[in-house]
C-alpha cells in the first residue's frame, strides 16, 4: 500500500480513487443483483406476467435479493477493514518518521 501525499490535489485525488477502488466487485454485483430482485417482485402486478422460465417471479425477486445482501454487507466490511489497516499504516510511518 503506498500512502499518498494528501498535501497536494494529485495525491488526494490518488487517495480517494484507491478508496473507491476497493471491494468493487462485490458491491457492484450486490447492487445489481438487488434491482434485479425488486424489478422481479414488481413484474406480476406491473406486466401481468406470472411465469418466467417456468418459475414464479416473486421467488425469483427475493432469491436475488437474498443473493446481493450478503454481496453488499461483504463490500462493507471489507472496505472497512481495508481503511482501519490503511489508517494504521499511517499512524505507523508518522510514528516512525517523527
Amino acid at each position: 500500500m503506498k500512502h499518498h501525499d494528501l498535501s497536494t490535489k494529485e495525491g488526494r485525488k490518488a487517495h480517494r480513487h484507491e478508496l473507491r477502488m476497493v471491494a468493487v466487485r462485490p458491491r457492484r454485483w450486490g447492487l445489481w443483483l438487488l434491482t434485479a430482485g425488486f424489478l422481479l417482485l414488481l413484474t406480476p402486478s406491473a406486466l401481468n406476467l406470472h411465469s418466467l422460465f417456468g418459475l414464479w417471479p416473486p421467488m425469483l425477486g427475493a432469491v436475488c435479493i437474498l443473493a446481493g445482501t450478503p454481496l453488499l454487507v461483504a463490500s462493507v466490511v471489507l472496505k472497512r477493514r481495508y481503511r482501519r489497516q490503511r489508517a494504521a499504516g499511517q499512524a505507523m510511518v508518522g510514528r516512525i518518521a517523527g
